[in-house]
């Protein structure tokens, strides 16, 4: 007889342990499935903790502050004598991060009253979830409302197969125990530039290898040439229009990386490889074959705007659907969908959903871009404003790139906030807060920003509008 629940959620990454917590917090009794395994202990937090956002931000922090000691500590009449690197300290620090953020949220199921098992479970017919552990000891679970939040896996590329720690993925090259002198990376989206920002701070000599034509496609064009132009100057070596034709790694340890591009075929020898080529959603034994659930031609599980799949009583979130692979997308859906178990009218705004890439200088944005609203025929005004020109960006040291706000040219609705420069991420929280409260850029004109703080930018850029920024000639 299977163990009932009124909810089973299989995978307790950022989507799946959000919507267990919410459904607990509504009273639900909820099941919370989930194989991911750090070494050969269980590790709650999916990807995004385990080998991805987490882990990644954890090198980029210590990464950094090297680089600015190297770099910038004399400016500040801080002196050393010598300033040496270890990598080891650097990673045990990183994964001292991962474990206690992991065991938090075991603590945070704990108080809620989830249970949780660590295994591979599939949805079967009838909301029945079979399930088996590490011992392989089977069990049978059923519920009233099933929420699949699997996550994704990296796209591995048929002619740069992963070998050892030679040709890795992006949660391979978050361990390495030495500098690459030479590390190739395939794609320069936001995994391969955070990467590659890594291991160039730390000392590897870093190319990149893009098939696309253009820098950062996704991104505000103004914004996408700036960064290429912030991140070439900082040693990143970015080639576009390079398709990857093949990966021969040699017997003395090198990698060969053919590649064709707008004049030619070329040959570029490395030590490392990162292929960061984007992610697939993680569906391969999540259902079996008596579960008709209705997939897209990419493998995504078809679900309406409120993350319902085509079966009743079965609700997908985070990466297996539409919409773009962030952690705190699939969170917001957790959340979501397991209110509207309970009974509430959740819901979910797309189009403020904020992007980030967390490289030196960040780049963050929300809503449209330029290109967008030219496409669409969409009437605009664009404000702009340098931080350059902003005192607390000076004192950083940290003055390079700019605040963009796009509004309606009619209404004054803001319609996109495109950010390059310090603490972006933190930043576009307030362009985010202002288009869900329907804000105009006006109402952002009349609010009084702290002196001095990054900002002000976002401020005079709102000013800059109906050019009326203070702080510009």
């Amino acid at each position: 007889m299977a163990h009932s629940y009124d909810v089973i959620v299989i995978g307790a990454g950022p989507a799946g342990y959000s919507a267990a917590i919410r459904c607990a917090q509504l009273g639900l009794h909820t099941l919370c499935l989930d194989r991911w395994r750090s070494g050969e202990q269980p590790a709650l937090g999916g990807t995004c903790l385990n080998a991805g956002c987490i882990p990644s931000k954890a090198l980029l922090e210590s990464s950094q502050l090297y680089q600015t000691l190297q770099q910038q500590a004399a400016q500040h009449g801080i002196l050393h004598d010598t300033l040496r690197l270890d990598l080891k300290q650097m990673m045990q620090r990183k994964e001292q991060i991962v474990s206690h953020l992991s065991r938090g949220i075991s603590q945070l199921f704990r108080a809620n009253k989830i249970d949780h098992l660590h295994g591979d479970a599939t949805l079967h017919a009838e909301h029945h979830v079979h399930f088996m552990d590490a011992n392989g000891h089977e069990t049978t679970f059923q519920a009233e409302q099933v929420i699949l939040a699997p996550g994704s896996v990296p796209t591995e590329l048929e002619n740069a197969k992963w070998l050892e720690q030679r040709i890795v993925n992006s949660a391979g090259a978050l361990s390495w125990e030495q500098v690459p002198p030479r590390l190739g990376i395939i794609g320069a989206g936001a995994i391969g530039l955070e990467l590659g920002s890594v291991w160039q701070r730390l000392g590897a000599k870093v190319t990149l290898l893009e098939a696309q034509d253009q820098f950062l496609t996704t991104t505000d064009r103004q914004i996408a040439q700036q960064a290429q132009r912030a991140l070439q100057k900082q040693g990143l070596e970015i080639r576009l229009n390079a398709r990857l034709l093949s990966c021969q790694a040699e017997p003395n340890d090198g990698i060969k990386l053919h590649y064709e591009d707008g004049e030619g075929k070329h040959v570029l020898t490395v030590d490392r490889v990162i292929t960061a080529v984007g992610r697939q959603p993680n569906t391969d034994t999540l259902f079996s074959s008596e579960v008709d659930l209705q997939l897209d031609e990419r493998g995504f599980i078809h679900v309406d705007r409120y993350c319902a799949t085509s079966l009743p009583g079965i609700y997908a979130i985070g990466d297996v659907v539409r919409g773009p692979m962030l952690a705190h997308k699939g969170s917001a859906e957790g959340v979501m969908v397991a209110e509207r178990i309970a009974g509430q009218q959740s819901e979910l705004e797309y189009q403020h959903i904020p992007a980030v890439i967390y490289t030196q200088p960040e780049i963050a944005w929300v809503g449209q871009n330029e290109e967008q609203l030219k496409t669409s025929a969409t009437p605009y005004k664009s404000g702009q404003f340098p931080f350059a020109a902003n005192g607390r960006a000076k004192v950083m040291c940290e003055s390079h790139g700019t605040v963009k706000i796009l509004s309606h040219a009619d209404s004054d609705r803001i319609l996109g906030v495109h950010i390059i420069g310090p603490h972006a991420s933190e930043l576009i929280a307030q362009a985010v807060i202002a288009m869900e409260m329907e804000a105009s850029c006006d109402d952002l004109t009349r609010m009084v920003f702290a002196h001095p703080s990054l900002s002000e930018a976002l401020h005079e850029a709102a000013l800059a509008l109906d050019g009326r920024a203070i702080h510009l000639p």
